[in-house]
């Protein structure tokens, strides 16, 4: 083994020496796209790291620490109503910050404590589908509109995926009898109604702090609300305020502390490596050309064919999108001339599936429904860019 080890590091050596001693330093189109790559990172960390990411990740902590598991369960267990199970596992994408990875810990928790095939396949897809964040930012930066056509497939694309794969596998499922385990009913420190305006805070924080200016000359609802933003984002953050020092105790905030902390480190050195990525390889926001040319990107996925659309949901499938990083990547490419539809279809497919993401999932759920689920994903995600892309484009 130490052979070996000592073999993989000298070639990661050799490998790093050679990038490094023909790197095309001084060539025009190169640094060119380092210097678009660094004016994305520098975008992205003023626009939307402070305002955007941290609500997320103390977020993401506090369903982490304070989210009672047996509830949770109890919700999507396969004697839970059918209504009731696929409602919490599709919804329940909204609050949780977490990659195609990230989730897999929790989907094999909450299929080892007995949940049914179908609920947890929607959970599966609606964990790193979709979150409020990704909600937020995806209109804000890609579009109003396509942010909203996410959020609706994605939510719809859960409970579907779900009951088609119980639908497929009922026979199996019924064969291997599995009983609802039993779930005790633990004493929470709170409140029902404590933890909902708890958590009801923080989202309003993360809502209200990004809510995005409207159309220049815009009147109406949307205008009032983005007017009033800060003083309703500081209404939130003494709600928050209040919450803790009334009903949280010290070791329970360090706890959340650390879990956000967590999810910090675990996600911001990807998500940067990926917009940095996404500036060197397709452009910054002004525009700026990377080092792909844009005629490949238009041949691929521009316009709004089926081929487009397929490829983008099997290429999506297979690559692996660290949370939020989707947003930047599909920024450079429909401003390289990328299609809305496949567009679309990348946002449906890419966050939820990963190729170490395929691998995990057929370790709990074997082969054939593992098959099934990439295959649902893939052929809903690109039907449903089909028709978006259809529609007027404003």
């Amino acid at each position: 083994m130490t052979v070996r080890k000592e073999a993989a590091a000298f070639a990661l050596f050799v490998a790093c020496f050679l990038a490094l001693f023909f790197m095309p330093v001084g060539r025009g189109s190169f640094d060119g796209a380092v210097l678009e790559a660094l004016r994305l990172s520098r975008w992205y960390a003023r626009e939307h790291v402070l305002l955007c990411l941290v609500p997320a990740f103390f977020i993401a902590g506090a369903v982490s620490v304070f989210v009672r598991q047996g509830a949770v369960l109890r919700y999507l267990g396969p004697s839970a109503p059918r209504t009731a199970a696929y409602g919490v596992a599709a919804a329940s994408g909204t609050l949780l910050a977490v990659c195609s990875c990230t989730v897999l810990p929790l989907f094999a928790g909450i299929r080892a404590r007995g949940a049914g095939l179908g609920p947890a396949s929607a959970f599966l897809y609606s964990g790193p589908a979709i979150n409020v964040l990704a909600i937020i930012l995806t209109a804000r930066v890609l579009g109003f509109r396509i942010g909203m056509a996410r959020a609706v497939g994605a939510v719809a694309f859960a409970v579907v995926i779900g009951l088609l794969m119980q639908a497929l596998f009922h026979r199996e499922e019924a064969a291997a009898g599995k009983a609802a385990p039993e779930i005790p009913d633990e004493a929470g420190a709170r409140a029902l109604w404590q933890e909902i305006l708890f958590f009801a805070s923080l989202v309003g924080i993360l809502v209200f702090a990004n809510w995005a200016p409207p159309a220049e000359g815009a009147s109406g609802p949307w205008a009032t609300v983005y007017a009033a933003k800060w003083v309703l984002t500081g209404f939130f953050a003494t709600l928050l305020a209040f919450c803790l020092a009334a009903w949280f105790r010290r070791e329970e905030i360090a706890e959340w502390a650390g879990a956000s902390w967590g999810f910090a480190r675990q996600i911001l050195p990807l998500l940067f490596a990926g917009v940095f990525a996404a500036g060197f390889l397709l452009g910054g926001p002004g525009g700026g050309k990377g080092v792909i040319p844009m005629a490949w990107v238009e041949t691929a996925v521009g316009g709004n064919s089926v081929g487009a659309n397929l490829f983008a949901a099997a290429a999506g499938a297979l690559m692996y999108f660290a949370t939020l990083t989707e947003v930047p990547i599909l920024e450079g490419l429909l401003a390289g001339g990328m299609g809305q539809g496949p567009a679309l279809t990348l946002l449906l497919a890419g966050p939820a599936l990963s190729l170490p993401n395929m691998v995990v999932i057929r370790s709990v759920l074997g082969t054939k429904r593992t098959a099934a689920f990439v295959v649902l994903v893939v052929l809903l995600s690109a039907a449903a860019g089909i028709l978006y892309g259809m529609l007027p484009q404003a």
